[in-house]
């Protein structure tokens, strides 16, 4: 046994000198490094250095849910009115680059938005500048819509700001409010190219290039005239005019809108003051004028319409910590989205229908075409807000706002539009719907809704507890009023046909119902997690 036990050790020695022998001939692997995730303080919490870099990237985002009464007054056959609730659901992704540079900070934010809504919650303002897509459905149509929208992507570096981004003219932004109700310019999202100048104690200057596309309201177009046109007399007969062409009232990107900007940001709060011009350009008239046209119109001179902004921030640390409050007031020549006239009832239209079958239709758009002469004249607005947020607890906050706005068309503005609708009566083309004006002197023409002064009024507030960090649930309730400055309205629910019996209006056999105002009540949930 002895002997056996030597020889298995001997042969086991063997067999080890000689594999050593041989791994000693191969080549070494030496192992990869791993590189770990490196946190970046540099930016405050949640950045960390992207592997093999050293650009700092901060990953974050939302999920919200939404549901909302708003009371309705029509069921009216045939129109996307009458829906009383709305539901939705959001999702947002952020993602933030810095780099540190011998010039300073080197920036990099993109976000995405996304959803589902339903009901009254849909929007027809996202639809309209193509961000949000309708459903097709018979009980669908008008009522479910899937959007999606580049909300952000831009570039910060030495004072340079590049990109899609918020309008450098924007100061309160609904920034206390779940829905945004109240008037007050608010566009999260344009394409714009900025530089910032900054000095001592909080003071910077701001000139911006920002896209004009998505601060523009339609030049008014009648209905039944091949709209969007804008007609214009090119004939005349013993002084009267009769022959009728029109103005391409499709506007034409040309000009960018130039915002300059004053703001200081200081312990105490904000201030800003801005100042914007916009341009209006529409396209000729019509190549081959109508028969009997025997007058040469000028070409539609373009129109620089401008606005004037200012924004006042004070935080209120002796009520409570965080509270604060805001106060800004807007007026616009030409350009009614920098006063945010429209915020409620929705942008980007002639006539707004937010209300779920209104009464009354406000007239949004920058200007008209004069048909005398074929140019442009222009709309006035103004708007004025007031917030104020308080905590009553950390965990509990409210807010209380209110706004009042109006718009206002020259008064030669609505006449002129008048004898362009007489002659086009007297050609047949009596029926031009809600935005026909009527001919002047008649009772259609005193209760048309078409380019009348119409008043905004909002008031509102919400509460809403954050149990944990980042986690909101809230409730917000508010008010809105519209009606026309002078006179009565045709009520648009209580007689819709009433557009397609001008006649008896203005013979008497016809007496439709009127209104001066129009309001709505809206109650809406949120639940929202930011990360």
């Amino acid at each position: 046994m002895t002997l056996l036990r030597l020889s298995l050790l001997a042969t086991a020695a063997a067999f080890a000198t000689m594999g050593a022998a041989h791994a000693a001939d191969l080549p070494v692997k030496k192992a990869v490094p791993v590189e770990y995730v490196r946190v970046c303080g540099a930016y405050g919490a949640g950045f960390f250095y992207i592997p093999g870099t050293d650009t700092c990237l901060r990953i974050s985002g939302r999920a919200r849910y939404e549901g909302g009464y708003m009371t309705a007054s029509t069921r009216q056959a045939g129109t996307n009115a009458g829906d009383s609730a709305g539901y939705q659901a959001r999702l947002r992704i952020n993602l933030d680059a810095r780099t540190q540079t011998a010039y300073g900070t080197l920036r990099a934010f993109v976000r995405l938005d996304a959803g589902s809504r339903t009901g009254y919650a849909r929007s027809g303002t996202q639809a309209r500048i193509g961000q949000a897509y309708d459903a097709t459905g018979v009980d669908q149509a008008g009522h479910a819509q899937q959007f999606m929208n580049v909300d952000k992507a831009f570039i910060q570096f030495a004072g340079l700001t590049a990109g899609r981004a918020s309008s450098f003219f924007d100061f309160y932004a609904h920034d206390f409010e779940i829905y945004g109700a109240t008037a007050g310019s608010d566009v999260s999202s344009t394409n714009l190219l900025a530089y910032t100048v900054t000095a001592g104690a909080g003071l910077s200057a701001t000139l911006s290039v920002e896209d004009p596309v998505f601060r523009r309201s339609p030049i008014y177009a009648p209905a039944g005239t091949a709209s969007p046109v804008s007609p214009v007399f090119v004939g005349y007969f013993r002084g009267a005019p009769i022959g009728v062409s029109g103005v391409d009232s499709i506007q034409r990107e040309r000009l960018p809108d130039v915002v300059g900007v004053l703001r200081v940001d200081q312990g105490w709060g904000s201030a800003q003051l801005s100042a914007a011009v916009h341009e209006l350009n529409v396209g000729n008239i019509a190549a081959t004028p109508a028969a009997g046209a025997n007058v040469s119109v000028a070409h539609t001179r373009s129109v620089e319409g401008w606005a004037v902004q200012g924004g006042l921030k004070i935080n209120a640390p002796f009520v409570a910590p965080g509270d604060a409050l805001y106060l800004q007031s807007a007026y616009a020549d030409g350009a009614q989205m920098y006063t945010g006239y429209c915020a409620f009832t929705g942008c980007y239209t002639q006539l707004n229908n937010g209300f779920q079958g209104q009464k009354i239709y406000q007239s949004f758009s920058d200007a008209t075409v004069n048909p005398f002469t074929g140019q442009l004249q222009t709309s006035q607005s103004f708007s004025a807000v007031a917030s104020f947020l308080h905590y009553w607890t950390p965990e509990w906050r409210s807010a209380v706002f209110g706004a009042y706005g109006e718009q206002d068309f020259s008064r030669n503005a609505r006449l002129a539009q008048g004898a362009l609708y007489n002659v086009l009566s007297f050609n047949g083309a009596a029926n031009l719907g809600s935005n026909a004006v009527g001919a002047p002197g008649t009772r259609f023409y005193q209760l048309s809704q078409a380019l009348r002064d119409t008043y905004q009024f909002v008031a509102g507030g919400s509460i809403i507890w954050s149990p944990v960090r980042d986690l909101d649930i809230g409730v917000e309730a508010f008010y809105t009023q519209i009606g026309v400055k002078h006179g009565r309205a045709i009520d648009s629910d209580k007689s819709p046909t009433a557009y397609a019996n001008v006649a008896g209006i203005n013979s008497g056999t016809f007496v439709p119902r009127t209104v001066t105002q129009d309001s709505v009540s809206q109650v809406r949930f949120r639940v929202q997690r930011d990360f």
